[in-house]
């Protein structure tokens, strides 16, 4: 092959695909500008969102920062985790998927310890025996005695 057939073949794959971009990129920002942490079920199901998001947008020609991702994540936190917010933003990320990490680590451990209260919630301990002590105590005290009342025929 030639040079110049590569020249003419990749100009004819631009006129034919270059259309995408003006169909894919509006659909991608809106996809972008609409995405929040909180509408997620697991931080897995929202990783892929954005990579996806993200990847059309490179397609395009739209690059987004690290800094983009953090802050879009962190700025879409449920309101009753501002508090995991704010340790998140102290945490000093500066990579998206270094986020991500600890964001996966901490529902790994908040799902171990739902499962651990479930197999045994608080307060589902059964109490110990209240006579059982008495018990203990009544037989340990009448094995020394010689005199023992009601046992056997009465002779």
């Amino acid at each position: 092959m030639a040079v110049d057939d590569l020249l003419v073949q990749w100009k004819a794959l631009c006129e034919r695909y270059n259309h995408q971009k003006t169909a894919i990129l509006p659909r991608a920002r809106y996809k972008w500008t609409h995405l929040r942490f909180q509408d997620f079920k697991s931080v897995s199901e929202y990783n892929l969102a954005m990579h996806r998001i993200t990847s059309l947008m490179k397609l395009c020609g739209e690059s987004i920062s690290e800094e983009d991702m953090l802050e879009k994540t962190l700025s879409t936190f449920h309101a009753s985790n501002v508090l995991m917010q704010q340790q998140y933003r102290h945490s000093g990320f500066t990579k998206y998927s270094e986020l991500v990490s600890c964001l996966l680590l901490a529902e790994q451990n908040n799902e171990l310890l739902l499962k651990n209260h479930q197999s045994c919630p608080t307060g589902s301990a059964p109490f110990p025996e209240v006579n059982a002590a008495s018990r203990e105590v009544n037989a340990a005290s009448s094995r020394g005695s010689t005199h023992r009342r009601g046992l056997g025929r009465g002779r």
